[in-house]
């Protein structure tokens, strides 16, 4: 029983110190749910929903009660002219209002709602794009961190080997002592190497739970993030472009609302209640009105001019945007391609010279085994073999990082 519960024991705070595995997309899909910016696009798009409903409230009938009492006396000759004030004035009516509706105004606003409602869906599509890329270059980077921790993990555990047999042969006056001691050296510095890797994953690994919104203070040991290239679409399909064609759109149905601004607006009213001045049987003044007004637009001081003039000014800067978007775009896209090529060029032949390297040390560590080579050889081919390694490490790490700016444009 004893023996049972060690081995649990070791499964659970192992040296590595780490526990579950953990993928990419765990971390992606926990950042986009708990993303407060992301939320808050998509409760403005359901807000439009009552947007809409608004609108269409607007030109069904409008009731208000109105009511205005007043009372003018005459005292010994002074007063308010009764052909004014006609003495009192008491009213409590119920009036109804209705704007005609005009479908092309009732168009034009329904197309503005959809418009910002696309605008918007847009927008959080880009925001999740942005969260995407942080949240995988973040991810890269710790795994890179975790790569070169088990790396020198790795020597570490072969420096202690050869240690032991060192030790003896040292004993055994095959080695001098200041040889087994720059060994030593070598093996301590490995150690501290270690240290410090942990505590830059454990820091890095903490930034990734802190963009993704995770408050959970152990740390794992990440999976691979198996990033792959993927072919770019066309520019014109990309969420960035789409933008521009929503700017467009919705400059064009500004035009439009200005036009509609100028046009005639008919209304229909109506009120019914009580309206008298109490100088003739008041107890008859019970009664309705109706009728129709109309507001036609004459001269608003050139402010219709100045209006299309603003929206003609919004419309250049789109497409100065829009044209230096696709400069930039084409740019950096061919940059990270020549970038990603290089790298993986650096790649291949790094990794045909470390299988020269770990040739080296396997040949040098059966001599130091058999004591047929100085320990600063071995120590010599062993930090070539490291340079080697972290460098490969870091080029791969790299690529990772270039085609997740390239999956960027893609997604």
């Amino acid at each position: 029983m004893k023996f049972f519960f060690v081995i649990i024991f070791l499964g659970l705070f192992g040296s590595s110190g780490f526990c579950q595995n953990n993928r990419l997309d765990y971390y992606v899909d926990q950042a986009l749910t708990n993303s407060p910016l992301l939320k808050d696009y998509r409760n403005q798009v359901q807000s439009s929903y009552y947007d809409s409903l608004l609108i269409m409230a607007a030109y069904k009938p409008q009731v208000t009660g109105n009511t205005y009492n007043a009372y003018a006396p005459v005292i010994k000759g002074w007063g308010y002219d009764d052909a004014i004030t006609n003495g009192a004035n008491i009213n409590a009516l119920v009036g109804v209002n209705k704007q005609l509706l005009n479908k092309k105004t009732v168009a034009a606003q329904f197309q503005n709602i959809r418009l910002q409602n696309e605008s918007l869906n847009n927008t959080g599509k880009i925001t999740e794009q942005d969260l995407k890329r942080t949240i995988i270059a973040q991810y890269i980077t710790a795994y890179g961190d975790l790569q070169q921790l088990n790396f020198n993990k790795q020597i570490n555990s072969l420096l202690t080997k050869q240690d032991t047999i060192l030790k003896k042969l040292t004993q055994s006056n095959v080695f001098k002592q200041v040889d087994y001691l720059a060994f030593l050296v070598t093996l301590q510095q490995q150690a501290l190497v270690i240290k410090q890797q942990e505590m830059q994953y454990r820091n890095d690994y903490a930034l990734l739970n802190y963009l993704c919104g995770i408050t959970d203070t152990a740390t794992v040991e990440l999976a691979d993030p198996e990033i792959r290239s993927n072919r770019l679409p066309d520019i014109s399909g990309s969420v960035f472009f789409k933008q521009f064609e929503i700017d467009s759109l919705k400059l064009l149905n500004s035009r439009e609302l200005l036009k509609i601004n100028y046009r005639p607006k008919i209304s229909l009213f109506a009120d019914a209640g009580y309206n008298s001045s109490l100088a003739y049987k008041p107890y008859k003044n019970i009664g309705t009105s109706f009728g129709i007004s109309a507001t036609i637009p004459i001269y608003d001081g050139r402010q219709k001019e100045f209006q299309v003039s603003k929206i003609n000014i919004a419309e250049r800067n789109r497409s100065n945007y829009k044209e230096f978007f696709i400069r930039q775009y084409s740019q950096q896209v061919a940059q990270l391609t020549q970038q990603l090529h290089e790298t993986e060029e650096m790649i291949s032949t790094i990794d045909a010279q470390l299988k020269y390297a770990q040739s080296l040390i396997d040949v040098n560590g059966k001599l130091l085994n058999a004591g047929e080579v100085r320990v600063a050889d071995y120590i010599l081919a062993l930090n070539n073999y490291m340079s080697a390694k972290n460098l490969i490490t870091q080029n791969r790490i790299n690529r990772m990082q270039i085609i997740n700016q390239i999956n960027y444009w893609n997604r």
